[in-house]
């Protein structure tokens, strides 16, 4: 589960690059109930702010900056040093897509990509201990992230290198066929699993021209309420509702940006 209380390697916060912020956010107030909290606005960047849920930060939205990116949600997991992190995902084969930089007193952070091209960020609280997240593992919040890759073996070997994540793989619910890969922070026990992965042909990845993604998970109390707000809204809908056994029931949807995220209503919740 996601929890509020960070170690190195666990999801920690998250936010979405939008060519139109103020539309986007329209989106997302619609479909989870959450407020936007504006943090003001760069000249050279734009308007940067925080996705609230009952006060509660859940995630970040800004504009596109990175030439030719699509619109996405970006994932960042806790680092203890940045710049550590940042060479060791280099000296692993991945990339540095922006290069560590501090966020005033906040934090430090890096937005890296991994060898077989998935990319993902990472955190490092500063002074003001600004940790992430406020609110996770709930309805309108992240519960699970999720990792498409096109070559599992290497994601997990890159992975287990730069963060020390542990893996556990078990078969895909219901066809049997597959193999999904459960993740773990270092030394931290099994009720701290955080996400999983898993491998696609690149043919199965053309949101993303064929190249691998992460992608967030946010928890439901009624996952076919949430796609018909998702559909209602300008969004579409990629696969389901459909139920997973012991997983329970979700949808991988599309905001009207392109960018991908799954609704789940736990079959525990």
């Amino acid at each position: 589960m996601i929890t509020t209380d960070f170690v190195h390697g666990s999801p920690c916060w998250l936010d979405i690059g939008a060519p139109d912020v103020p539309a986007t956010s329209r989106f997302y107030r619609s479909v989870f109930g959450w407020d936007f909290q504006s943090m003001g606005s760069d000249p050279e960047v734009g308007e940067y702010g925080v996705f609230q849920l009952d006060g509660k930060g859940v995630g970040g939205i800004g504009p596109l900056t990175e030439q030719g990116a699509r619109s996405a949600w970006m994932i960042y997991f806790r680092t203890d040093d940045a710049d550590a992190t940042a060479r060791a995902a280099e000296q692993q084969g991945g990339t540095v897509r922006v290069a560590p930089s501090d966020a005033d007193e906040w934090g430090r952070m890096a937005q890296l990509t991994d060898p077989q091209g998935g990319q993902f960020a990472v955190w490092q609280a500063g002074e003001k201990a600004l940790g992430g997240l406020e609110a996770a593992d709930r309805p309108g919040a992240l519960c699970w992230t999720e990792l498409y890759t096109t070559d599992a073996a290497a994601a997990k070997a890159f992975y287990g290198s730069v963060f020390g994540w542990t893996t556990q793989d078990m078969p895909l619910p219901g066809d049997g066929d597959g193999t999904y890969s459960l993740i773990t922070p270092a030394d931290q026990p099994e009720e701290r699993m955080h996400g999983g992965l898993m491998q696609l042909p690149a043919t199965d990845l053309s949101l993303n021209g064929g190249r691998p993604y992460w992608h967030p998970v946010f928890a439901t109390a009624d996952c076919d309420a949430t796609v018909a707000k998702v559909t209602e809204n300008g969004g579409s809908v990629q696969m389901g509702p459909e139920d997973a056994e012991g997983v329970g029931r979700l949808a991988v949807c599309v905001d009207p940006n392109g960018a991908d995220f799954v609704v789940l209503k736990p079959s525990e919740m």
